[in-house]
């Protein structure tokens, strides 16, 4: 037992050692957050209106995505070579990712099963980080680790998701989507990532999921078991979102470290301050963060826009980026390959009049000077 004991000791001493080799830790006290112990936006305002403790974010959530399904690959294909290439998808991600924090950026959102390549909408393709059994696929796996790695040594905090609508069929039953939760964050741990939120998944109040155990009534036993998962000592911060112009259920309330909504849909800044009052009524909630992690609404270059709103409303904010295809949202014609951080495939430069109005904003809230 002496022996056993001993060797206990030294592995978790081992583990912390590893822990403490990481650059980033995020932590949540009361509504705010902190990196590496501080207070973001340390010192920041807007209109007299203290924003320290928010977390400017964008929706990144095609850092790993593949196609599986043949027919639908060549959809994808980059236009300078005319192939898909899921390797340079994320190699360029990573390359980007100073760039953003240069202008103030402290997240964002990446997902294990993605988003919609086309903005909204799902066709057919197959885009999953987790065999039909939940069990993790090493090719995805291994680029989430480079995204992982790129952001913990820029100071940044990943928001992960898991699933997404659309993909979640591609798991055979409940079985296979409580397997995938635990090993993700077994990974995540075997790794000592301390930078990591939990999105179990995103926009769990849609129709379109198949498995009832991510839905809005049960998804609160996801967040449950994951936040049981602890190892080292530690335990990773958990949440699930909801859809556009929608406030959270109690039973998610009661169980989530933080609350993640969407501002898809509110076209009145007026009613992103109406949602965060109404989240905070709901009943279990106490102090916590509200954070808007995708939201579709721009006019960066306005004094009022749903960004600002949120800010003001003591709420981080996060930009929802995709490529207006003709016929779609409005467009008389394809937006160029330069837009939308979601479309597939991704230019993750700071490179359009959209992107640039984004970042701008979020280094003069940040009270950064950024060079032109």
């Amino acid at each position: 037992m002496r022996y056993l004991t001993i060797f206990m000791i030294l592995m978790l001493f081992s583990g912390c050692s590893q822990a403490e080799e990481r650059n980033t830790e995020v932590t949540i006290r009361g509504d705010k957050f902190f990196i590496n112990g501080e207070i973001t936006l340390k010192g920041r305002s807007l209109d007299g209106v203290s924003i320290e403790g928010l977390l400017p974010n964008s929706r990144m959530v095609q850092a790993v995505f593949d196609d599986l399904n043949p027919e639908t690959r060549d959809r994808f294909r980059y236009p300078d070579t005319g192939v898909w290439d899921p390797d340079r998808n994320t190699r360029e991600f990573c390359e980007a990712v100073p760039l953003w924090r240069s202008y103030g950026l402290l997240a964002v959102t990446v997902n294990l099963q993605g988003g919609s390549p086309t903005g909204y909408g799902n066709e057919g393709w197959y885009n999953s980080a987790f065999y039909e059994d939940g069990s993790l696929r090493e090719d995805y796996f291994k680029r989430m680790e480079r995204v992982l790695d790129v952001t913990d040594e820029n100071g940044m905090v990943v928001i992960l998701g898991l699933f997404y609508f659309g993909q979640d069929q591609n798991l055979k039953d409940e079985s296979a989507v409580i397997n995938a939760v635990n090993l993700t964050i077994d990974w995540l741990h075997e790794k000592k990532y301390r930078h990591v939120l939990i999105e179990i998944n995103n926009e769990c109040d849609v129709t379109e999921y198949v498995h009832e155990i991510l839905m809005p009534e049960r998804v609160h036993e996801l967040i449950d078991l994951a936040k049981s998962n602890e190892k080292f000592g530690y335990r990773f911060y958990v949440s699930t979102s909801y859809k556009g112009n929608a406030v959270p259920l109690p039973n998610v309330v009661k169980s989530a470290d933080f609350i993640l909504i969407h501002g898809n849909g509110v076209n009145r800044p007026e009613r992103i301050t109406e949602m965060v009052e109404l989240t905070r009524q709901i009943e279990g909630y106490r102090t916590m963060p509200i954070l808007f992690n995708e939201d579709d609404h721009y006019g960066f270059d306005k004094p009022d826009n749903n960004m600002l709103a949120a800010f003001r409303a003591y709420t981080s904010w996060g930009f929802f980026d995709f490529r207006r295809l003709q016929g779609r949202m409005g467009a008389t014609e394809d937006e160029p390959f330069e837009e939308g951080f979601q479309s597939v495939p991704v230019d993750w430069g700071v490179n359009s009049d959209r992107k640039k109005g984004f970042f701008e904003l979020v280094a003069k809230i940040s009270g950064i000077e950024v060079k032109k």
